[in-house]
């Protein structure tokens, strides 16, 4: 995969209507996340590139972000609809000191961060375990969260976000077919385009909070705002891995981000892998 291009906030300034790294880095409030900001007009996808760099050394808060990736993805390897200059595409790395066992909660904060940023454009937002960002129902952003592994500890760890921010309907069904139903943004919900450099800007923010709360203090804090936010607990879902399927109600999520449920005869799951199919 070509990479088409690549803007480097040291290097070179702003492309007219699209993300802007000036823009960006003049928003944040930030002493980490952001520090260094590469900027791609398109990609593969932003976690391999992020990735490529810190196999070579980049910082703790390295940030890759994309006008357009050619083969994002999302959970279990499932394509992430990505057109150019419409959404937000971004990476940010992570070097913290922890232990492989602790890697999930960075999915939770990934999410924290992006139902933040959608709250301060006044949508309400609710988090689907593990990584689905939902409004009204409806899917409108997922986090991707991989780490690079030691014998005991993550080496790193990348936090990705994908949010549908300005596409509109007819890209959806065009992308998605029957399942654009389930998928919206926040420019259809708002009924008005979204700065995407202040969104950025707000996600970065909020994620460089609810990590240094992370580092700081440990999970507590961030699992507590998690399930305050939670879109899962009480409802009755199916959960399918593999060829292994079974029915039960949610009951919230353990202190290591598994989902807990419980089928009608009392049984409980701890769910750290599969589909979560909620009834309708």
């Amino acid at each position: 995969m070509r990479e088409a291009w690549e803007l480097d906030v040291t290097e070179i300034g702003p492309i007219a209507g699209g993300l802007s790294v000036e823009q960006i880095r003049r928003r944040l409030m930030t002493d980490r996340v952001g520090g260094h900001i590469v900027l791609f007009g398109e990609v593969g996808s932003t976690n391999d590139a992020l990735r490529r760099r810190a196999e070579q050394g980049a910082a703790d808060g390295t940030v890759v972000l994309a006008e357009s990736q050619a083969t994002g993805r999302g959970r279990r390897g499932k394509p992430w609809f990505s057109p150019a200059g419409l959404n937000l595409y971004a990476s940010v790395l992570c070097r913290p000191s922890i232990p492989l066992s602790a890697v999930p909660v960075y999915t939770f904060i990934t999410s924290l961060a992006m139902t933040d940023a959608i709250g301060a454009e006044r949508i309400p937002a609710a988090i689907k375990w593990p990584n689905d960002v939902l409004i009204d129902g409806r899917k409108a952003a997922a986090a991707l969260v991989t780490c690079a592994r030691t014998r005991a500890a993550p080496a790193y760890v990348i936090l990705g976000a994908g949010v549908n921010l300005n596409v509109d309907r007819a890209w959806l069904e065009t992308a998605l077919g029957p399942a654009a139903a389930g998928a919206t943004s926040l420019s259809e919900v708002a009924g008005r385009p979204i700065d995407r450099n202040g969104f950025a800007a707000t996600f970065l923010n909020s994620l460089e909070r609810w990590d240094d709360e992370y580092r700081a203090k440990g999970p507590a804090g961030v699992l507590a705002e998690w399930r305050a936010r939670d879109a899962l607990t009480g409802r009755a879902v199916e959960i399918r891995d593999g060829e292994r399927s079974y029915c039960g109600t949610v009951r919230g999520v353990t202190d290591h981000g598994r989902l807990i449920v419980e089928e009608a005869d009392g049984t409980h799951h701890e769910v750290s892998t599969g589909e979560v199919v909620v009834a309708r």
